[in-house]
């Protein structure tokens, strides 16, 4: 009898299957937060079409495509570099993680709960919404860490039916799932149209992805691209910052209540990127003093910015 081979896209649905057959309440997590991002996003589109505003959408955009910009050049000056030791790009990850820590903390976490407090009048009931976002963001981004295949270079490959995927797309999809939050987060904040809440963020994330962006293109060397088409690719990459900043828009414009839990949302997925795949890989090479330095100096820049900028 003649055995049936399953075409990729079946064998692909039967692993995301045995996946969440083996973890029934990250997939329950990840749909209920998919669910209610999808609810947000809708109703925030259909508040933006009522209303006709579109500048906080092309705030919005620009915050992103400066995202993409700074992914971009990073990239490319991987091509002057034909290589830098393993402690500098700890160091540079490092000082990355620190800035997306403080400007989760002041530009995302403490303006969220200012908004909820003015929603609901008293601290406790502001803190709580803040932190069901949160939640939301780490559920969002462990389900995607889940059932996405994708490759770190401190973990290996990850996900599902990873093994049938070439190393240069597994590295792709670690990029994508590393700059979404990053894009939410400029799209969330300004959402109000307070351009002390973006300007501060959009900035720091601004900064933060010329390193990462180079980390990115050397790191693609590792898989067999060229040079050019290891900057490419890194370029290319962040190009998830812009769309990732449309939806964090749309998902924080349509009631008063979606703004807070917003904002926290970003917050709680910039986190659990920090914390799941950052700063794991500045320590992997025990690098771990530079890489707390670099850590330090980021939170302090970013601190400063907010402060200077917000």
């Amino acid at each position: 009898m003649a055995s049936t081979v399953q075409s990729p896209a079946a064998t692909l649905r039967a692993a995301w299957i045995a996946q969440a057959q083996a973890n029934p309440w990250i997939t329950f997590g990840l749909a209920a937060t998919a669910v209610a991002v999808l609810l947000l996003l809708v109703a925030g589109t259909a508040n933006a079409l009522q209303s006709g505003e579109s500048a906080n959408v092309r705030y919005a955009l620009l915050g992103g495509t400066a995202g993409f910009v700074a992914t971009a050049l990073g990239a490319f000056l991987a091509i002057g570099l034909r290589g830098i030791s393993t402690r500098t790009q700890d160091s540079m990850l490092g000082f990355a993680a620190g800035m997306m820590l403080a400007a989760s903390a002041f530009s995302l976490i403490l303006p969220g709960i200012e908004a909820g407090r003015e929603l609901f009048g008293n601290g406790p009931a502001a803190a709580l919404t803040v932190v069901v976002g949160l939640g939301l963001g780490v559920l969002l981004m462990l389900g995607l860490d889940y059932f996405t295949p994708h490759e770190h270079e401190s973990t290996g490959p990850c996900g599902p039916e990873c093994e049938r995927l070439n190393r240069v797309w597994l590295f792709v999809l670690a990029i994508a799932l590393h700059n979404i939050p990053e894009g939410m987060a400029i799209g969330v904040s300004f959402a109000n149209g307070d351009l002390s809440v973006g300007l501060p963020l959009t900035t720091a994330i601004s900064i933060q992805d010329i390193p990462e962006g180079l980390a990115v293109a050397l790191a693609l060397r590792t898989t067999g691209l060229s040079a050019l088409g290891s900057v490419l690719v890194a370029a290319a990459s962040g190009l998830m910052e812009p769309l990732g900043a449309l939806v964090g828009i749309g998902i924080s414009s349509g009631f008063a209540i979606a703004y807070p839990i917003s904002l926290g949302l970003a917050a709680g997925a910039m986190i659990f990127v920090v914390s799941h795949e950052v700063i794991p890989e500045t320590h992997r090479n025990g690098h771990q003093t530079p890489a707390t330095l670099g850590l330090m100096m980021g939170f302090a820049v970013m601190m400063f910015l907010d402060t200077a900028l917000g």
